[in-house]
């Protein structure tokens, strides 16, 4: 594994999603063992992430889904092939 290109962690994406979303709930899971010797596995890291945050008020899936690519945006090339999504606002959580 090419730790140029696999080198993002579960604690890199939820420091950069704490700073530029400051959530009130944020859990990271690196889900990257359940893709062992799938294709996208050499490409980087599996991640799923369930964040709830004021910054998606007023915002459709796809408008929440597209901040939290945006915030991660420095991590992507680094080794993140794969994030599953779950995003809410306090009231929704």
């Amino acid at each position: 594994m090419n730790p140029a290109t696999h080198g993002v962690s579960a604690a890199d994406i939820e420091a950069a999603l704490r700073s530029a979303l400051q959530p009130a709930e944020l859990a990271v899971q690196d889900d990257s063992h359940l893709h062992a010797g799938h294709a996208g596995a050499r490409e980087g890291r599996h991640f799923s992430l369930r964040i709830v945050s004021d910054r998606f008020n007023g915002l459709s899936r796809v408008a929440r889904h597209r901040l939290v690519y945006d915030s991660l945006h420095d991590l992507i090339p680094r080794g993140i092939h794969a994030l599953a999504i779950f995003a809410r606002t306090p009231g929704e959580s």
